[in-house]
């Protein structure tokens, strides 16, 4: 039986210039917590091939690709995914973590969880999307869903 989760995840950083310390964070908890507990399973695979799956996100000619490997780094599979339904809520994620880290330095405890709440959300909206855009692709459940949208958020910053 095929192992269904992602044991290594890697982003294109070739044209990052540099995160935030907050975005930082934010991207080392999210690979964190995906490599803890995750599932994953490509639709387009291979049967005779099978998991534990390498993934490689990158942002290429305006399309979030994913690039899915083995064990042994033999590509599996490959796909890119429309990043135009993520813009406006990645844009508006943006905004919500600009006024949360700022909250967090100086707001009352019921404005921060006001502003955390808009943003959990705001991240639960853009993980169905990605979820729904996954379908015939890879099968993924929610929680891996919301730690992938954080990376796509992370990544869309060099777009």
């Amino acid at each position: 039986m095929a192992d269904n989760r992602i044991i290594d995840i890697t982003l294109d950083e070739s044209t990052i210039v540099k995160w935030s310390a907050d975005i930082e964070h934010e991207r080392r908890v999210a690979i964190y917590d995906l490599l803890e507990d995750n599932s994953f399973k490509p639709c387009r695979v291979d049967s005779n091939a099978v998991g534990p799956y390498k993934l490689h996100l990158s942002i290429t000619e305006g399309r979030l690709e994913f690039e899915v490997k083995d064990e042994s780094d033999a590509q599996l599979d490959q796909f890119r995914l429309a990043i135009t339904p993520f813009r406006r809520i990645i844009r508006q994620y943006f905004a919500v973590c600009e006024s949360y880290y700022a909250a967090i330095r100086s707001a009352s405890p019921s404005q921060i969880e006001a502003i955390d709440m808009g943003r959990r959300g705001l991240h639960n909206e853009g993980s169905e999307t990605l979820q729904e855009l996954l379908a015939e692709k890879a099968e993924v459940d929610f929680d891996t869903a919301r730690r992938l949208f954080t990376l796509v958020c992370v990544l869309h910053l060099k777009g």
